[in-house]
């Protein structure tokens, strides 16, 4: 009698761990594609409002953080954030530490090949001050000479550097950058008066100017798309599948209206965008 009790109990305790949502249905990936069985893993950098953020409880919010949780109960799977930089994020996923890299991540062709990413929205760049700022920025050439706060091992930091090269190589003078983990680092930096101007994605400077820490004087700058970036391709097929049927159901409107974002722009249809990883 006590073992069957005992057994009942154990019972009873493993369905009280999985979540409610996953209790009355098959989970749509199959566990020998995902890091943990049951769970879809991910990425964060809740470092950038209204994307990702870290709200006055601590708890995670943003477009990121509940479109993620959409995708997984559509998937059946249990969602599960793991906070981190920006920079050391493909190489984790590579290793197997989690299943998506979900921080707004731009798409490259070079990214294209070492991830499965599936477009989801769009984001071009800002150039913002603090408020009151001696500097006037009309065009990026007007950084020229100045010291600019940037985010590290970002797409943002690339095309800025790019931009720079080529003004340098028409005889401007270079732009000095420092580099920061976050973006609320470069933003504190820049208002402790260490930078003269910052850039990072139209969104976020949008948060800080909103706050009354920042004035933005360019944006738009470099748009192209964000995406869900996978370790695996059965992972990122079903991710397609979900996200489709949140676009059908009006969920992902909804979601995009609530945190202000660029949708994807003329989507049918979400898909796997590039070749994919190169098979082993």
């Amino acid at each position: 009698m006590k073992h069957t009790q005992l057994l009942v109990g154990l019972v009873l305790g493993a369905a009280a761990a999985v979540p409610a949502f996953a209790q009355s249905c098959t989970p749509k990936v199959p566990a020998d594609h995902l890091v943990a069985a049951g769970k879809l893993q991910m990425s964060v950098n809740p470092t950038l409002p209204p994307q990702q953020f870290v709200d006055e409880k601590g708890e995670l919010q943003g477009l990121n953080v509940e479109l993620g949780k959409a995708v997984a109960r559509k998937l059946c799977l249990e969602p599960v954030f793991i906070r981190m930089d920006m920079p050391p994020m493909i190489p984790a996923m590579q290793s197997g530490r989690f299943d998506v890299i979900n921080t707004g991540m731009f798409w490259t062709e070079e990214r294209s090949k070492l991830m499965y990413m599936v477009p989801y929205a769009q984001q071009a760049m800002s150039i913002y001050t603090v408020p009151g700022s001696k500097l006037k920025i009309t065009r990026f050439e007007d950084l020229a000479g100045h010291v600019v706060g940037i985010e590290t091992g970002t797409y943002q930091e690339r095309k800025a550097r790019e931009y720079n090269a080529a003004m340098v190589a028409k005889g401007e003078k270079t732009i000095d950058f420092r580099t920061f983990a976050t973006a609320s680092e470069t933003t504190a930096a820049l208002r402790a008066g260490q930078l003269e101007a910052g850039i990072n994605i139209d969104e976020t400077a949008k948060a800080f100017e909103e706050r009354g820490i920042a004035k933005i004087w360019v944006s738009g700058l470099n748009g192209t798309d964000i995406t869900l970036a996978f370790r695996d391709k059965t992972t990122a097929e079903a991710a397609v599948k979900a996200l489709d049927e949140l676009k059908a159901e009006g969920v992902y409107d909804q979601l995009f209206d609530k945190f202000k974002m660029t949708r994807l722009q003329n989507v049918k249809n979400f898909a796997i965008r590039g070749p994919g990883p190169a098979p082993k």
